[in-house]
């Protein structure tokens, strides 16, 4: 089963807002910057040209905040669409204040570093090559007077500097926030998978409990059996048909008391084997032998398709003693599921894909709920449906031993489960 993580929406969302403010405060600063230079320094500067940059700036970021105010802002595609207008809008603005001579053309270098935190590889590389194409045209269109002598050599120079920055930035930035991503996922994943394993051992413990629990009492069952049995044997009157009927509940009892005992001692040896983690190889011939007998002599009745790769005997997995029970738990509840379509059938096939064994177990119910995919596990008890703390329990089995669990409907109807195991490999134990 897998668990998916969703946070980027969150963060696009911010980013966009965090935009939209960073992109007030730059206006605020452009238009204070003109009016300096303008009325201070006394440089002669396009005033009406420079003016009209920043509105058509102040009715473009006014666009975004109405926008996020209606919709989420969480498309690549939109905050690649806003580094390239603050691209745009601060190209013109340095085009029409010095052009490739203005100290502030490396500002060109924010939106280059936004997107490598941001983007992807591919939007990621046209923000660059856009700015990269802004500096390239202001050097350009540089007047002549300006290109004399080593200035000449200057310019170029900063502009091979601003490439090689950006480049840099490019893909060192990139890189670090991809690792970054990679180990958040990675943590997130451990912290799932704790928290599954903690609920697990959780449920052994109460489990452990709950058979020491009962094996006072049916001691005690046992005890009072073997006494009414004694009893009954030391009566010396006429066989009655009463008298008979109470045996055979006696002995019924008795049966059923042995089975009990049977299993909290098969019990016990499995939590022992779990906890000393004993692992041995297995043929698959033998494992697919044990669910048939199991089939056999649970559900006599149920019709079994079996279909099985001639390749399957010849291979090998690793098991422990939770694997046969956990597969038999996803063969009851498809036996369940398709009983309660009055359907008396069910399907296992085992093949051999990529060097892994793969076991299909499909039943003829109603299938599988999109709405249940999201609660997998999740209930505290016994689940009706078969996705309760059973299911749970068998895909952690399955992924102790590096295997996986899929759930999937088939197409023809009915639920479908896929168990996939690595095969061992000669000698491994």
């Amino acid at each position: 089963m897998k668990f998916l993580f969703s946070g980027i929406s969150a963060l696009n969302t911010s980013l966009s807002n965090s935009l939209i403010l960073l992109r007030w405060c730059t206006i605020t600063i452009q238009l204070a910057l003109v009016l300096f230079v303008n009325v201070s320094l006394q440089y002669e500067l396009p005033w009406m040209p420079l003016l009209l940059v920043i509105v058509l700036e102040s009715m473009f970021n006014l666009g975004c905040y109405l926008y996020n105010r209606n919709h989420s802002g969480d498309n690549p595609n939109y905050i690649f669409t806003q580094l390239l207008a603050d691209i745009l809008f601060l190209g013109a603005l340095l085009y029409l204040s010095g052009g490739a001579t203005n100290a502030f053309v490396s500002l060109l270098l924010i939106p280059i570093a936004i997107a490598a935190v941001t983007l992807k590889k591919r939007l990621l590389l046209m923000v660059t090559a856009s700015a990269i194409a802004i500096y390239s045209v202001l050097l350009w269109l540089m007047p002549m007077h300006v290109m004399h002598g080593n200035m000449q050599g200057h310019f170029i120079g900063m502009w091979i500097n601003f490439i090689f920055s950006a480049i840099v930035v490019t893909l060192f930035i990139a890189k670090m926030t991809q690792l970054l991503r990679d180990k958040d996922k990675t943590i997130a994943h451990f912290r799932e998978q704790q928290l599954k394993q903690e609920k697990v051992m959780a449920l052994g413990v109460a489990s452990a409990q709950v058979t020491h629990d009962l094996a006072t009492p049916l001691a005690n069952i046992r005890l009072l059996i073997d006494e009414l049995l004694e009893e009954s044997d030391a009566k010396d009157m006429a066989v009655s048909t009463t008298k008979n009927n109470e045996d055979e509940i006696l002995e019924e009892l008795d049966k059923q008391v042995d089975r009990c005992c049977d299993n909290l001692h098969m019990f016990r040896e499995m939590s022992l084997k779990i906890r000393e983690d004993d692992k041995q190889v297995i043929k698959l011939s033998t494992l697919v032998e044990q669910i048939h007998a199991h089939c056999n002599f649970y559900y006599p009745n149920q019709e079994i398709d079996y279909q099985q790769d001639e390749a399957t005997s010849k291979h090998a997995i690793i098991s422990n003693s939770s694997l046969l029970p956990a597969i038999l738990n996803v063969v009851n509840n498809a036996i369940n599921a398709s009983n309660k379509q009055q359907k008396n059938v069910i399907a296992i096939a085992s093949c051999i894909e990529n060097n892994r064994w793969q076991l299909t177990i499909r039943d003829f119910g109603d299938g599988f709920l999109v709405s249940q995919f999201s609660q997998v596990g999740q209930q505290q008890s016994i689940s009706d449906d078969g996705l309760g703390m059973g299911l749970l329990l068998s895909n952690s089995s399955f992924e102790r031993l590096h295997g996986q669990l899929q759930l999937s409907n088939h197409q023809q109807g009915g639920a479908q489960v896929m168990i996939t195991l690595p095969l061992a490999k000669i000698g491994e134990s």
